[in-house]
């Protein structure tokens, strides 16, 4: 299977490990949306797009990066790390969601995860979740991963 992550990383490199860990699984390469090539993007079975959340929104580096894609086809996952819990009436994810599925994606799957959050206020306390994502949350990104890689829908 040939996968590509596409991840905007920006604050405390959480949202990298993260995509690290799902890319060893799928055995993929992790760019940054401005390194993100199109044409591989199309030739890729899996293609992953991920990035923090900043004010409920994932950044815009990603969307815009995904806004510029071509129609095409393929499977795609989205990914978040985020200092809080994604919520169901009106989940941060589900944008790019749209977007993906607009542009022709199928949307395989979702996954978020804590991570720390140092923008105001809680910079002024150091930031929240400061070991996160830990190990259990890595270990969930491989696990996403790994049933994205056999054929599973993963749980959203």
């Amino acid at each position: 299977m040939k996968a590509v992550i596409v991840c905007a990383s920006v604050s405390h490199g959480n949202t990298r490990r993260v995509a690290d860990s799902m890319a060893e699984v799928l055995g993929a390469r992790v760019v940054a949306p401005e390194q993100a090539d199109p044409a591989e993007l199309a030739a890729a079975d899996l293609t992953g797009f991920g990035s923090g959340v900043f004010y409920q929104r994932l950044h815009p580096r990603l969307t815009g990066f995904v806004k510029a894609l071509p129609a095409g086809r393929g499977r795609a996952f989205v990914f978040a790390t985020s200092g809080f819990p994604e919520v169901a009436p009106a989940p941060f994810t589900r944008p790019l969601v749209r977007l993906l599925e607009g542009k022709g994606y199928e949307v395989a799957g979702r996954f978020t995860c804590r991570a720390r959050d140092t923008l105001l206020p809680f910079k002024l306390i150091g930031g929240i979740h400061k070991q996160r994502p830990d190990a259990g949350d890595l270990a969930a990104a491989r696990a996403f991963a790994a049933r994205l890689r056999d054929g599973h829908a993963p749980a959203s």
